[in-house]
């Protein structure tokens, strides 16, 4: 047995643990699987325990390796355990790019689809299940099914966290892009209110936009802020003689094999808010590498061992456009209580996927962390889920370590229908998750 967490490294379970190569391996194994079922893991970077299965078997999908462009056709055929870093890689010297990358390269292809990813783009151009044009999946009779769009098992996969089967290739879009960098505009804002008017103002003149906000700021600059937003630059606005495609990424920093516990407290990332709030100026035509403007956790190597032994909860929901009541009260509480979160972002989400169990909503999205075991968090993020839930919003499955089953049916009004479809291809319930036992899907 091997005990498993997720990024949020909180309450680690016990499990059997293989490496499949093939599809065919992961049939073999998923025929196999034994009385408390199987469960598929890539790169561990959901933050709960969606890719955890206590007492089962976990396949780990990075095994399953190659990928190829169609430069005609704009798309990648991609194994499953292929990672967006090795994409880009290969992608962005030949001028290329993901159609969506969220806020870490360290995802694999099959948990980019499995939680349906998405990134700053979303207004624009929606989550990365929306660019998927086919996927193989490995159903729990061991079967290799080849499904689309038009078929209904295909969008319960989108987003389902891996409990219609094994997900072990997929094709998708890409974007043409003529350089490794982004022209990027900063701007600080004032409080909250400034900040979703900007927003709603000036987003859609922008492919990619996000604002970091400072949670700990409190009074008439509750809610202040630093948007990002940006484009990929042409080779015109390169300096004279850069390799207008050259990307190298690499962490440059690694955070140290343990971090005592209470290193991330108000006071010192207030000091962090307020430098970093300061040195944001405004600035117009910025030119900055793909790798800090996309991944700039990436750059610091475990950076989640920053939050001591206890780990790390994140909290991210969504509101539909119209309750920005909603977000306000939501921000308001945590700036009274002055809860902890090294990095809090907010972004606007355009249309969702038919995905049954898809994050996106056209609306905003508040992403934070937080330091587990602090006093009164589970009953003030419970109270938070009602807020959300009352709103016609919902939280994300791939960042929850802690919701409830009510809470999840109550955000998740396509659960009985993506139930439905789950059934008929897994009835006797191979597929298995800690997520799935504890929100009872």
């Amino acid at each position: 047995m091997t005990f498993l967490t997720g990024w949020g490294r909180t309450a680690p379970t016990p499990a059997r643990l293989a490496r499949p190569r093939s599809a065919g391996q992961v049939a073999e194994l998923v025929r196999g699987a034994g009385a408390r079922g199987v469960a598929a893991r890539g790169l561990g970077r959901a933050y709960g325990d969606a890719a955890q299965n206590a007492g089962g078997l976990v396949l780990d999908c990075t095994g399953l390796t190659g990928w190829t462009l169609d430069e005609a056709a704009g798309t990648v055929t991609a194994a499953a355990g292929v990672s967006l870093h090795e994409l880009l890689a290969g992608l962005v010297p030949r001028g290329w790019f993901l159609p969506v990358s969220p806020g870490t390269r360290h995802v694999t292809v099959g948990g980019a689809i499995a939680a349906d990813v998405h990134g700053k783009n979303h207004h624009v151009d929606g989550s990365f299940g929306a660019h998927v044009r086919s996927l193989t999946l490995v159903t729990a009779d061991g079967v290799s099914r080849a499904l689309r769009p038009g078929d209904p098992l295909f969008w319960a996969t989108v987003g389902g966290m891996g409990l219609t089967g094994v997900i072990t290739g997929a094709v998708f879009g890409c974007v043409p892009v003529a350089t490794s960098r982004m022209r990027v505009d900063v701007e600080r804002t004032r409080d909250l209110d400034h900040t979703l008017e900007t927003m709603a103002a000036t987003d859609d003149r922008y492919r990619y936009t996000v604002a970091w906000i400072d949670l700990l700021a409190r009074g008439g600059r509750m809610g202040r802020s630093v948007l990002t937003r940006g484009d990929h630059a042409v080779p015109d606005e390169l300096l004279r003689g850069a390799d207008p495609l050259a990307y190298a990424p690499r962490a440059r920093l690694a955070a140290p094999p343990w971090a005592p516990d209470g290193l991330l407290n108000p006071l010192t990332v207030r000091a962090f808010n307020e430098a970093w709030y300061r040195r944001a100026r405004t600035r117009s035509g910025l030119i900055q590498d793909i790798a800090p403007f996309f991944h700039p956790l990436d750059g610091v190597d475990g950076w989640n061992r920053m939050y001591g032994s206890r780990g790390l909860v994140q909290y991210q929901f969504a509101v539909p456009f119209g309750e920005e009541g909603t977000l306000r009260r939501i921000v308001s509480r945590l700036s009274a209580e002055g809860v902890v979160s090294f990095l809090t972002v907010l972004k606007r989400f355009g249309p969702g996927t038919p995905g049954m169990l898809s994050f996106p909503l056209p609306g905003w999205t508040l992403a934070l962390d937080i330091p587990a075991g602090r006093p009164g968090l589970a009953r003030l993020l419970s109270a938070f889920d009602d807020w959300v839930a009352a709103a016609g919003g919902r939280v994300y499955l791939a960042k929850d370590s802690r919701m409830s089953a009510a809470s999840a049916a109550a955000m998740y009004p396509r659960l009985p229908e993506w139930r439905k479809i789950r059934d008929e291809a897994d009835p006797d319930g191979v597929f298995r998750s800690d997520l799935a036992r504890r929100l009872g899907l």
